[in-house]
This record gives C-alpha cells, structure tokens and sequence, in this order.
C-alpha cells in the first residue's frame, strides 16, 4: 500500500493548503481578540493612559478590518461548498440493465481487494474513469472487504466516502470483447481503493471545488458589471489557492495512478497489453465516424440512434482496408463486451443522443431554427433522409447565388461561370451566407478545421454534380463508414470526382469535369431538381 500512503501523503499537503488559508483569515480576528481583551484589562490603552485613544482607534480599525475578511472568508467557503461541480454527462446504467457487468465489475474489485465502484455509466468519449460522487447525492458504497472504516489524524474512525460511479467509454462496450474490457478496466476499478481513503476524497473535492469556483469568478465577470470587484477577489483567492494546491494534486494522482497500475498487474496482465492497442483503434474509428458521419447529420438535426454499432462497423472497414492485425475475423467471433448489457440497441440509442446534445447542441440546423428538435435516423435510411437532403440543400443554396429567381438550375451554366473567373465571387458569397446563417458557436466546430471559401465552393460544385447524378438514375446516394457521404454508381463507390472538382473551382478548367459527366451519362443542360 506504499502508493495509497503516498498518494495520501500528498492529499494532506493539500489539505495542510486549506488549513493554512484558514488561519491566515482567521488572523485578524485573532488580532481584534487581543485588542479588545488587552483593552478589558487595562493592559493594552487602559482609560485616562495617555495613548488610550490611539489603542481604541486601533482596535476600532482592526476590529473592521476582521469582521471584513472573517465575512469574506465565510462566503467564499459557502461558495466552495455550494459551487457546481463539473460533471461529465453520461448516461447511468442500472444493475438491472447489466447485471452481467456489474458482476464483472464487482469480481474485479474482489480479486484486487478494492471497494467495488457503486454504479456505472456510459459516456461517448473513448476514456474511462472513476467519477466521484457529487456533495450530498446519495450513492450507496458498494460492500467489499476493502471497505472498512478508516482512521483520521486524532485517531478517530471516520467512515469511508461513497463509492464512485465507472464511467466507460461507450465505443470500449461495443469494439472491445468481454476479456478485453476487464482487463482494461482492470487499472480503474482499482483506482477505488484511493477514492476511499477520506483524506484523498477531501483533497480531491477540494481542488474540484476551487477550479469550479475559478470558472464561477469569470462567469460572474462577464454577467454584471457590479459583481466584477467581487468576483475578481473570488478569482484570485480561487486562483491562489488552486497554485498551490496544484503540484500536490498532481503527484496525488500520478501516485494514484502508479499504484492502480501496479495492483492491476495481478489481472489479465497480458492482455491488458493487446486491449490497449484496441484503444487507439477505437479513437481513430470513434473519431472518423463522429467528424465524417455524426457530424453532418446532427448539422440537419438528425441524429443516428446507433452510433456505437456504426463504430463497430466503421472499425471493422479500417481494419480491413489497412489490414491493421491478423486473426482479425478470429478476434470478432469473441463475445463482444456489449453482451453484458441487457437491452444494448436501447443504451446505444440513449449514448447516442447524448453525443449529438454533448457535440453538437441541443439540436437545430444550421441556418435553421435553434429550436428545432432532434430526430432519429436509422443508418439504412441515412443515404437518403441524410446524404441526399444535404446535398439538395446544398445545391440550392449554390444555384440561389447564380439565379436567385431559381429559372436556369442546370450545371452547364454554373461551369461556364467557373470558366469566366468568378470562382472568388461565388466563395466570397458562399462564405458571407454562412457566416450570417451559423448559429451561435456550438462545441461541434472543434470536430473540424475550419472550411475556406474555396472549400465550401468545391463542396456544394460536388454536392450539384451528385444531385444531377441521382437524378439521372445513373447514381444514387450512400454512406461509407469512414468517409461519410458518398456518391454510388452501380452499386460502387466513385472516388474520381474530387479532381475534376477541383480543377474547375481553382482553376476555371471545366473540361475534365465535363467529361466526367458524359462519362456518366449526365446532360449538364438539364435541370437539377430542387428542394
């Protein structure tokens, strides 16, 4: 337990930083106590002594001066203690919904002698940790033999925090099989050990409370202009005391960490090791399938109900394209780890939403109504309720710039504009229409770089060519895992668009662009058809 006891160690170099910002606000009092005593018994400015006054204007002064910063003191500590703590949002799973997991839970804490986590839940993120329980909500502690009372600094029995909540990344539950998952969970569950210690849960509230707190003093900043005084006074006690406490905290969970570590070895060590490379698999598949697939539908306000079997399928594509690992087929006839959740399609559903409010917003299309709500679709129906909705949009938003009247929607007349040099034109338009109908700045644009006026040119040239391609009958709309949207032509992907594409936006060269359509069997002339 060498590492608990550092860990400790370093939680009470935290707590000694809280104990001495109390003194030093307790000071002045302190100091307006011996005034006042020294003044009752004659000691200090006795009547009729000649400095008598000077004593009382003394005492007067620092008597204000203590009432101040014992009042400052006390609400800043009401503030620590009922300040916001941040949570992640995550969706709680019941035992009843996974009893299977909670009893692979449960035997993990067993075999490590750690306190078994009091619940877990699901979050889109490819991470997983132990989420402290918030000040006062109820958490039963789960029973184990390491849940034993433990002793304060006097000696005292005190009894253990409530247990933590697992969070585990929900892309974990469906990529990685049920050995797997143990063994990766193996390190985090053992993590409970340390959140029971009553010294390492106060420190660790404590830091949480001082950074939440710091977040409270710029949003009070920025709210009214008369909090700001107290609200910088709150940001810099927050700020202080946060530096100090900052390299205690560190080494407490690095020691925390170190610790985990060690005591998981005794579990499923080895394939702990093949676990972690299907880690980072699953964050390049969780990635590409958010930013080129998620992404453009929660744009629209839809918002797929299954995104954590689209990982499954997305991973299994790049594993095949990339030929990542052998035996790769052998690998997926194991049972997957969301066998151990009762009604998976129902939580899938529920982590999936959560992933579209968390990345996105509370729902609403670009230049669409902010309160417009979210709707599910299916990933069979995704083509044409996503794909081909977007590219319609996009194609009438382009051709809007070139006949606002909607008369000539033919591709022909937009490559003859190319081929005159308004491409700059047409960007700089593109670029102003959508600054003016973006909604406010929403998390989802960290997903993406940020789209030049070129960019967006070439992307809605793209999406007019698909939309004449599907109106033709010679195409129609599809969806790759990895990459998104993309244009089917006898049932086969056709990747050869982006050249041409880009040779007529930057260049005004509409010639291979044009061939590309005859080859296809599209008449630029026609019409395209509209939304």
């Amino acid at each position: 337990m060498a590492g608990v006891e550092a860990a400790r160690d370093r939680a009470q170099a935290v707590l000694r930083v809280r104990g001495a910002a109390l003194a030093v606000a307790a000071l002045p009092t302190a100091a307006a106590a011996v005034l006042i005593a020294g003044g009752v018994t004659g000691r200090l400015g006795a009547a009729g002594a000649p400095d008598a006054a000077g004593w009382d204007v003394a005492r007067w002064v620092v008597g204000a001066i203590a009432l101040l910063v014992l009042l400052s003191a006390l609400a800043f500590a009401v503030v620590l203690r009922r300040v916001a703590l941040p949570q992640v949002p995550a969706v709680q799973i019941a035992e009843t919904e996974a009893p299977e997991l909670y009893r692979l839970v449960r035997d993990l804490a067993e075999r490590m002698d750690v306190p078994a986590p009091a619940r877990v839940a699901l979050t889109p993120d490819c991470d997983s940790w132990l989420e402290d329980p918030l000040p006062g909500a109820p958490c039963e502690a789960a029973p184990s033999p390491a849940a034993r009372p433990h002793s304060d600094a006097l000696g005292r029995e005190t009894a253990a925090p409530p247990a933590p909540t697992l969070v585990i990344g929900s892309p974990f539950m469906w990529w990685m099989r049920v050995a797997e998952l143990r063994a990766l969970l193996a390190p985090v569950v053992a993590g409970t050990a340390c959140s029971a210690d009553p010294d390492i849960a106060a420190a660790r509230r404590f830091v949480r409370a001082l950074d939440a707190t710091l977040g409270l003093a710029a949003d009070l900043a920025d709210r009214s202009a008369w909090l700001r005084p107290a609200a910088a006074l709150l940001g810099r006690v927050s700020g202080l005391l946060l530096h100090r406490c900052r390299a205690h905290a560190a080494e407490m969970e690095r020691a925390v960490a170190s610790w985990a570590s060690e005591q998981a070895k005794q579990v499923d060590y080895g394939l702990r090791i093949a676990a972690q490379e299907q880690v980072g698999l699953a964050y390049a598949g969780w990635d590409r399938l958010l930013t080129r697939v998620a992404l453009p539908a929660w744009r629209i306000g839809r918002w797929p109900g299954r995104l954590d079997a689209g990982v499954v399928a997305a991973l299994t594509e790049l594993s095949r394209r990339d030929r990542l690992a052998e035996g790769f087929e052998t690998r997926l006839g194991e049972r997957p780890a969301c066998d151990l959740l009762e009604e998976p399609g129902r939580i899938d559903e529920a982590v999936s939403l959560l992933a579209a409010r968390l990345f996105h917003g509370d729902g609403g299309a670009d230049g669409g109504a902010a309160t417009a709500r979210w709707a599910p679709v299916d990933w069979a129906d995704y083509p044409v309720a996503v794909v081909e909705r977007i590219w319609r949009a996009q194609s009438a938003e382009l051709v809007g710039l070139l006949e606002p009247d909607g008369t000539d929607r033919a591709i022909d007349r937009l490559l003859h504009r190319l081929r005159d040099g308004a491409a700059e034109e047409l960007a700089g338009a593109l670029t102003s229409r959508r600054l003016r109908a973006a909604p406010p700045p929403q998390p989802e644009f960290q997903l993406q770089p940020p789209r030049t006026g070129r960019d967006l040119l070439g992307e809605h040239l793209t999406a007019l060519v698909c939309c004449a391609a599907v109106d033709s009958g010679a195409a129609e709309p599809g969806l790759d895992w990895l990459d998104g949207p993309v244009l089917l032509v006898g049932g086969v992907r056709r990747t050869d668009l982006a050249a041409p594409v880009a040779l007529a936006v930057e260049h005004g060269d509409d010639r291979p662009l044009r061939a590309w359509l005859d080859e296809i069997g599209i008449r630029v002339e026609k019409p395209v058809r509209l939304p």
